[in-house]
């Protein structure tokens, strides 16, 4: 599908990054950007977001590049969309639109589908509108006869009913998950959870260190289903709990991060968090900060954090630790995809877990008469838990 990116720069944070990204979030969703429109402003166009001007150029791009969708880098307002779809008579999608449908294509699991229907009805519930024919039609018959319900109000009801259903099934789910982490909770396994900017390569550190064969690809949110792995880390330690939970972006949803809550609370009783950077990335300061803003808005920022620093096979960098104040590792250097310095995280976690508060670690796993050191590659084996669903992955 031929798109039509456009994106206004209102001189907040990094334009270009921001745009270059959009590209990568249409061709998640399987666009083809075209061509581009950028602008300057110190605010939105009430009516149509970027003006009535720079609203005729992208009519004329669109017919000059035979244009099928047109995207917007922002979120517009249910009266903006309209506006723009009337005057450009063309489908526009805004940036939430775009993650709910990349979302939408990638969920394979129960929960996961549950949560991204229940973000997408919250987010059509604001865009129903009086534009159909058939809005005013009564409902008639003997004994049914009066002002009746318009199909406007019909169809209200029906995403109201729907949503209420789905946030039972999900409240459902979200018990259990909390009995299987009072079950971890009583054996005291230490537990970590990989959290990190989308394509920052999570899953492919996951994937390092538990050998889960979880699926990677070069793409945003290449898949949304998190798995929780078991992994001994020695005798001194025993089994630690590592799960890959939670891929963010800029600008993510609220209806996602509220749909996505039960899920998300994994990330919240992690005992570590393993705050996965691409290195090689120019904007990735702002993305640190991005993913400390969900984590504080989900309540997960009191959680302590490693940095961990992943591709630096393409930033030029050695794998390396570096310590806090209070001579805690707070940062490690690797690379996941060379196997770089993941001897280093494993170390990283190892110590962790060792001064957790009052930790009782399970050692009872993988300990024998032979086990008198750690093994030459740590073990992984599926945890009790249920694959989970996630916002984001690789």
């Amino acid at each position: 599908m031929r798109a039509a990116l456009v994106g206004i720069d209102f001189g907040q944070g990094d334009f270009a990054a921001s745009v270059e990204e959009l590209q990568l979030l249409a061709r998640s969703a399987g666009a083809e950007p075209v061509t581009t429109i950028t602008a300057k402003r110190s605010s939105p166009d009430a009516a149509y977001f970027v003006g009535s001007g720079k609203a005729d150029e992208i009519g004329l791009a669109v017919l000059d590049h035979r244009i099928e969708i047109v995207i917007f880098n922002h979120a517009l307002s249910p009266a903006q969309q309209r506006n723009l779809e009337k005057r450009l008579n063309i489908r526009v999608l805004d940036r939430t639109s775009l993650i709910l449908d990349i979302f939408a294509q990638r969920a394979a699991s129960h929960e996961g589908k549950l949560q991204v229907e229940l973000a997408q009805l919250q987010h059509l519930a604001t865009r129903l509108i009086r534009g159909w024919t058939h809005l005013e039609r009564q409902k008639g018959g003997i004994g049914l006869r009066g002002p009746g319900e318009t199909q406007l109000e019909t169809d209200r009801r029906l995403i109201g009913e729907r949503v209420k259903a789905l946030r039972a099934r999900l409240d459902k789910l979200r018990k259990q998950h909390e009995t299987q982490r009072r079950s971890r909770g009583r054996s005291q396994t230490f537990s970590v959870s990989l959290v990190g900017y989308t394509n920052a390569g999570k899953s492919t550190l996951f994937n390092a260190v538990t050998k889960a064969g979880v699926y990677v690809a070069d793409q945003l949110f290449a898949t949304l289903d998190t798995t929780s792995r078991r992994v001994y880390m020695g005798q001194e330690v025993g089994n630690v709990v590592i799960s890959d939970t939670v891929g963010f972006v800029r600008e993510l949803p609220h209806q996602l991060v509220a749909a996505f809550r039960a899920t998300l609370e994994e990330t919240i009783h992690a005992d570590l968090l393993l705050h996965v950077v691409d290195a090689s990335s120019p904007v990735r300061m702002e993305q640190i900060e991005q993913v400390n803003l969900v984590l504080k808005e989900i309540g997960a920022d009191h959680i302590p954090q490693i940095l961990v620093w992943n591709k630096i096979d393409a930033a030029g960098l050695e794998p390396s630790v570096e310590r806090d104040e209070y001579d805690k590792i707070s940062r490690v250097f690797l690379s996941a995809r060379t196997g770089q310095g993941l001897d280093l995280l494993r170390g990283a976690i190892v110590e962790w877990a060792k001064n957790a508060p009052g930790a009782r670690l399970n050692q009872a796993y993988h300990v024998d008469e032979e086990a008198d050191e750690e093994p030459a590659e740590p073990e992984a084996e599926p945890d009790s838990s249920p694959t989970l669903t996630h916002v984001g992955s690789h």
